[in-house]
């Protein structure tokens, strides 16, 4: 299981997305999607769906919780 921030990477870049592309698409702030990667603080659940929904995931595999 990878850690939320590396799966919150990895779902940025397999999409090929910067972390600019997911600001103006979600409105979630460019700094705090960073932190969030680089697992420096935890996002919110609210994020989290917002993320989720945005990538097509559920927050499961949004936050590398596999089956």
């Amino acid at each position: 299981m990878k850690n939320y921030g590396e799966e919150l990477k990895y779902q940025r870049t397999i999409r090929n997305k910067t972390l600019e592309q997911v600001e103006k698409d979600t409105g979630i702030s460019n700094a705090n999607l960073s932190r969030w990667e680089r697992g420096k603080v935890l996002p919110n659940i609210n994020f989290c769906v917002i993320l989720a929904d945005y990538y097509g995931i559920t927050v499961d595999e949004l936050i590398g919780r596999n089956k």
